[in-house]
This record gives structure tokens, C-alpha cells and sequence, in this order.
């Protein structure tokens, strides 16, 4: 089994092309089963944001392609792809996935909403019933890895995101935004950020439009803002002198037109759109007209830079502490691998024990019930005993990925055959009836072993 991601970013693909294989929330689910019915996946999972469109997936070959998949669905050249697109296996993708979930691969380090976008996309797989034992796993620890890093390292302090970078951007472009009139287009969780940190910084009057009213009207009240009706969006577009648009449309919402229509009215007073959706709610062609000034979801990288630097040492201290939760993560799966080789040496010893109580049954006959009892006690009791040296051993070349020591110790006590620790472990399988196993072998293993 292979555990594989493929995907494009914002370091490795312009706006042009991210837009072009965005995903919707509301189309994931779809695109999400059609993932998992292509052969050679067994499990999978998909994360759209405005950053990045990643495809995490199980496969039962690393042969599987799942760059075709991509051009398939979405109707693109591979020629197109090709060049930025990235892949990682098993134990990088492993940490790839924690560094995505901890923020450290942002185009923002430390902003907490990727987490939330990461669980988003795992739960939706879930309920498609894309995601198994192996997945389930995985993601587990990459969350619980994630909210390490931000309790344990100050990554997430003065939380910055790509909302608050947005109006730190209007900020520099007006100087204050004191008595500026502010249009948020879209009520979703990146435009309640926006809002929030716009009353910070004096922000006048805050309109809100969403294509649903009442999500609109939740968004503005906190804020004193004004609801407008989504049809009503152009006509009240150029009170603005700042347009925060957010939204999940998959066409362009402001185009060339519009454009025009809101500079006479504003009789060329300058007007500035931040557009911080994928794909982009307004159209480039906006961005030619005098007067009329255009910041998309990239631009919003040289601002954004700024902070790299005040965060390297905090991102120094995450990198080391998801270094180490990928290892913990890759030893707990090394023991699992063993399991089999420690359940196979309990039987044999069982069957002993067995056979030598067997043996001497003539013998106890005359035992009480108590005395009888005594006797299993003490006989487990020893078997646990003796066990407890070759488990551990078992135990330890595995976490130590020592493949010469385990192959020693499963030849000496004729146990079968385990995985190469140096190869990539494999979590639980996605089957009811495996994980049911598996967990009774650990437990049995951690039974003898923890003694």
C-alpha cells in the first residue's frame, strides 16, 4: 500500500491555474467519490482552499496515477499541469500532511484557518465513505500534531491571516481606513476575520451581501453593518472605496463592465477591490481601467512576507516539534507491523502451557476448584514472565527500524516474516474485520509486553 499526495499551491502555481482545478464545498463531495471509484485508490481525500488543491489518497500501487485523475476531471492539458504540480510519498507525504495542518506550508505561517479547511475536507470524505482505517489514522495524528504545535511553540501568537494581511493591505493603500466605507461581499469565515479586524482599524461603514440573507445579516450585525440584497450587489458596490470579496461563485461576479459603471457613478474617485476568493470574483480586465485597482490572492503574498521573517524562529521551533510527531507517528506504526510476530510467539507459548497442563491432568484431579484456579494463574503467570524479554526486543527493533536484529529474533523463534522497519509503515486497513483483529492483537501484545 502507498500513501501518496499530489497537488498544486501558491508556491508552485499561479492564481490563473489554481482557479481553474478549485474545488467547491459543495462540489467536493462529488469530486470526492469520483476520486475513490478510480482503480488503485482505496482511500482518499481532497483539500480545495484558496491556496492549494491537494489530493491525499491510499493506493494499492505507487503505479497509480493520480495526476490523470486531475486532468480528467477538470479538462486540462497535462502539458498545462505538468510543471507545477507536486508529489510526495508515503513518509514525506506523511509530513507534508502535518506541516499543512500546523500551518507551516500557509502562505501565512501560523494562520489557524487551514486547520479548520484540513478537517473540513476530512470529514466530507468521510461521510462519502472515502476514508477507512488508514486515513482515519493518519489524520488523527496530523490534528493532534497540529494543535501541539500551536500550544507549544508561539506560532499562533498575534494570529495573522489571510483576512487580517487583506485590510493590512487597504490600510497601506488609503494610510487609515478611518471613515472609509468597506463592502464585504460573501459572509463566509474569511469575511468575518476581514470584518473584525476592519473595526480595529477604524473602519466607517461596513456593508455585507451574500447570496443568502440571513447569513448576511448574521455577519453585519456584531458590526453595525448594512445588509444588502445579493441582486442589489452592483448598485451598491460603488458607495465602496474598499470591496472584500470572498465568495464560492465559480465565475467572475465583478467584471469590466461593472467596473466602469461604478467610476461614473463615483465620478473617478479611485475604488479598490481585495480579492481573496479562488476562483477570483473579479475579472482582470477591472484591474485596466483608471481608478480602478485589483489585489487577488497572490499579491497578497508581498504582504504577507513581511511576516516571515518576525515568525522564523517560531517556525524553527514547529518544524522541530512536527519532525518529531511525524517519528513518534512512523514508530507507533512500526509496532503495529510487529504485532503479528508477537501474537505468533504468544500461541506458541500458549500452546505449551497447554499442552503441559495436558499432560499433568491425571495429576490435578484431586485439586479444588480454588487450587485448580491457583495453578492456571501461576502457569500464565510464568508464561508472561519468559515473554516479557523477547517482546520487548521485538518491540524495540522495531521502533529502532533495526530490519537485521528483527529478522534474527522472528528466525530464532520461527515467527513469520515482518515488514522492513526502513519501509513505509502501514497504518490500519480501511476493512471492519482487520481493524477488529489488529486491535485485538495489540492488545494482546501490550498485554505480555507492558508486564
Amino acid at each position: 500500500m502507498t500513501l501518496t499526495v499530489v497537488g498544486i499551491n501558491h508556491k508552485t502555481a499561479p492564481i490563473e491555474l489554481r482557479e481553474r482545478i478549485a474545488i467547491s464545498r459543495d462540489d467536493l463531495p462529488e469530486t470526492t467519490r469520483a476520486l475513490a471509484a478510480m482503480p488503485g485508490v482505496t482511500e482518499c481525500m481532497i483539500v480545495s482552499t484558496c491556496n492549494r488543491v491537494e489530493i491525499l489518497a491510499a493506493l494499492e500501487s505507487p503505479d497509480t496515477d493520480l495526476t490523470a485523475f486531475l486532468h480528467r476531471h477538470f479538462g486540462l492539458d497535462p502539458g498545462l499541469l505538468a510543471p507545477h504540480i507536486y508529489q510526495h510519498r508515503d513518509q514525506q507525504a506523511v509530513r507534508h500532511l502535518f506541516r499543512v495542518a500546523s500551518s507551516l506550508d500557509s502562505m501565512v505561517v501560523g494562520e489557524p484557518q487551514i486547520l479548520g479547511q484540513v478537517k473540513e475536507a476530512f470529514a466530507i470524505a468521510r461521510s462519502t465513505g472515502a476514508v477507512g482505517g488508514q486515513l482515519e489514522h493518519l489524520l488523527q495524528s496530523a490534528f493532534a500534531a497540529a494543535k501541539k504545535v500551536r500550544t507549544e511553540t508561539e506560532i499562533g501568537s498575534n494570529s495573522v491571516s489571510i483576512a487580517s494581511v487583506a485590510v493590512e493591505l487597504a490600510r497601506k493603500i488609503f494610510g487609515s481606513l478611518n471613515g472609509r466605507t468597506v463592502f464585504l461581499v460573501g459572509a463566509g469565515k474569511m469575511s468575518e476575520l476581514a470584518a473584525r479586524h476592519l473595526v480595529q482599524q477604524g473602519a466607517g461603514a461596513i456593508l455585507v451581501t451574500n447570496r443568502t440573507l440571513e447569513r448576511a445579516r448574521l455577519l453585519a450585525e456584531p458590526f453595525n453593518g448594512r445588509v444588502i440584497p445579493f441582486e442589489q450587489l452592483h448598485d451598491a458596490a460603488s458607495e465602496a472605496d474598499i470591496v472584500i470579496t470572498s465568495t464560492g461563485a465559480p465565475h467572475p461576479i465583478f467584471r469590466r463592465e461593472h467596473g466602469q459603471a461604478f467610476l461614473q457613478r463615483r465620478r473617478n474617485r479611485p475604488m479598490f477591490f481585495i480579492d481573496i476568493a479562488v476562483p477570483r470574483d473579479v475579472d482582470p480586465e477591472v484591474n485596466k481601467l483608471d481608478g480602478l485597482f485589483v489585489y487577488d490572492i497572490d499579491d497578497l503574498q508581498q504582504v504577507a512576507a513581511a511576516h516571515i521573517a518576525e515568525r522564523k524562529s517560531q517556525a524553527t521551533d514547529a518544524e522541530a516539534l512536527v519532525a518529531a510527531e511525524v517519528e513518534r507517528f512512523h514508530q507507533r506504526q512500526r509496532t503495529v507491523n510487529v504485532a503479528p510476530a508477537i501474537v505468533s510467539l504468544q500461541h506458541q507459548f500458549e500452546e505449551i502451557r497447554q499442552a503441559e497442563l495436558r499432560r499433568v491432568h491425571a495429576r490435578l484431579d484431586s485439586l479444588t476448584v480454588e487450587q485448580l484456579a491457583a495453578v492456571e494463574a501461576l502457569t500464565r503467570g510464568l508464561v508472561n514472565k519468559f515473554l516479557h524479554p523477547p517482546m520487548q526486543a521485538l518491540k524495540q527493533a522495531a521502533r529502532e527500524n533495526d530490519a537485521n536484529r528483527l529478522e534474527a529474533l522472528c528466525e530464532t523463534w520461527s515467527l513469520p516474516a515482518t515488514p522492513d522497519p526502513a519501509a513505509e509503515p502501514q497504518p490500519p486497513t480501511a476493512s471492519e474485520d482487520q481493524q477488529t483483529q489488529e486491535k485485538q492483537q495489540s492488545r494482546e501484545a501490550s498485554a505480555v509486553g507492558g508486564k
